[in-house]
């Protein structure tokens, strides 16, 4: 009995290295497992280019090529050093590890230097930002910022925040559309990633036809999910993936309007049949003159006197 039990083991384990050897592409979470990564942790490394994904042409999401998978295994320091190239941190952790105070490192990421890849809600439904922390360490480690880090901060960079300037949203939508331009496999999927950034009114600007936005709208990317749709908390993530300032709308808008052009002339939206009447209908009165009538009387007459 133990002899067939080894044997149906071994041929199982046979029969999971054909498949895995015939799985060319895997799925998210089969990579993640075969990454040592959590789900988070893949979607993150992804989003950060740290591992190459392609959309599934069937509408299925992303697929991961086992090569990919392999190349990433034989790299030094498997898995650990994975992990910590897609390590994202908060305010706390983040000042810690750049050795300056929280105070400090926030004015630092309101004025852009530090760059956030991602944010959640807290219990106050107040945006907690979160920073890649290998992105930290570099920013530490260049000496050009060692001014940034101690002492005082330079007059020209008070004065922006005393303006009362925050760059995180703004930040942070741009890594959000860096990274759908990454995953955009068709023209119309490109232009609709810029349009996920720019509200209904300055989509219709940059986007006059009804048909092309229409088209368009259906390549548009919902903002990141916190909480049911129409709470608070999706209404926040909506109002943070939308641009605000009016130097990044009208950047986004000649974008946008420059990619539907290119989408257009690659597959043009579909439109409706162009209505074409039909042959006119003879009607009675146009077939034969109706009795009673001048021409009818007078034909009567006609034929009776010849």
């Amino acid at each position: 009995m133990s002899g067939q039990h080894t044997v149906a083991h071994d041929t199982t384990a046979i029969a999971e290295r054909a498949t895995t050897a015939r799985e060319v592409r895997v799925g998210p979470g089969r990579a993640a497992r075969e990454l040592g990564l959590k789900g988070t942790e893949f979607d993150l490394a992804v989003q950060l280019g740290r591992i190459r994904a392609i959309p599934d042409g069937g509408g299925g999401g992303l697929r991961v090529d086992r090569a990919e998978i392999e190349r990433l295994r034989a790299g030094p320091g498997f898995p650990e050093a994975l992990r910590r190239s897609v390590q994202a941190v908060g305010t706390t952790e983040g000042a810690a590890l750049i050795d300056v105070t929280k105070t400090r490192f926030t004015r630092l990421a309101r004025l852009g230097l530090l760059v956030p890849v991602k944010f959640h809600l807290n219990r106050y439904r107040a945006v907690v930002w979160l920073y890649p922390a290998e992105e930290l360490r570099l920013f530490a480690a260049d000496g050009r910022n060692t001014p940034l880090l101690t002492g005082r901060t330079p007059e020209s960079l008070r004065s922006l925040l005393d303006t009362g300037i925050d760059l995180r949203p703004r930040n942070w939508r741009t890594r959000q559309l860096d990274f759908m331009l990454r995953r955009a496999d068709d023209p119309w999927a490109r232009a609709g990633a810029v349009a996920s950034l720019l509200d209904p009114l300055h989509v219709s600007e940059a986007v006059p036809d009804a048909y092309d936005r229409s088209h368009l709208n259906r390549f548009r990317r919902r903002p990141p999910s916190h909480g049911a749709p129409g709470s608070p908390a999706a209404e926040l993530a909506e109002e943070l993936m939308t641009a605000q300032d009016p130097d990044e709308v009208a950047r986004l808008q000649t974008d946008l309007t420059r990619l539907t052009e290119e989408a257009r002339a690659h597959r043009p939206a579909s439109r409706p049949a162009p209505h074409r009447p039909g042959p006119a209908r003879r009607t009675r009165e146009t077939a034969e003159p109706a009795r009673g009538t001048s021409r009818g009387l007078l034909g009567r007459w006609w034929r009776g006197n010849r």
